[in-house]
């Protein structure tokens, strides 16, 4: 696993990188076992989250990805995605982006204090013998501007 985090100091803008290959997967799998992938800063939110299956999962046919803030259900920006079933990268399928997004980019999670993303994996991930995933998360950061 790997997580990383793009700054062009002349943008609003920041990106997180998510990188999971199948054994992180397999390791951090369970809302018990949720990963910090990100933040969205004070005066943020989220513009939009994209998921790519860069190396095919094998071993199962049931692998799903939630991402989001609250610990307890995580969907907010990507929600139950059957990362396993992709055949091309999804973006912007959490509960927040569908409620807000009428076909144009929308803002979501904007937050006064500073709030984790989080990636929760499920399904029956002690198959899996290879694979990876990466996800990259764009924030919008006004207050770093202060």
């Amino acid at each position: 696993m790997s997580v990383s985090k793009l700054v062009n100091n002349e943008s609003v803008e920041e990106t997180y990188i998510y990188v999971a290959d199948f054994e992180h997967i397999a390791a951090n799998a369970t809302s018990s076992n949720q990963v910090t992938i990100g933040e969205i800063p004070a005066g943020g939110g989220v513009k939009q989250v994209v998921v790519y299956e860069a190396t095919a999962l094998v071993g199962a046919s049931d692998i799903t990805l939630d991402v989001g803030t609250t610990t307890g259900d995580p969907d907010e920006l990507i929600d139950a995605l059957d990362v396993d079933a992709m055949t091309a990268p999804v973006y912007n399928t959490g509960d927040l982006f569908e409620a807000a997004n009428a076909g144009g980019i929308d803002l979501v999670g904007l937050t006064n204090t500073a709030t984790d993303i989080v990636a929760e994996w499920n399904g029956t991930v002690a198959s899996l013998t290879a694979g990876k995933v990466v996800v990259a998360i764009t924030v919008v950061n006004p207050g770093k501007f202060a």
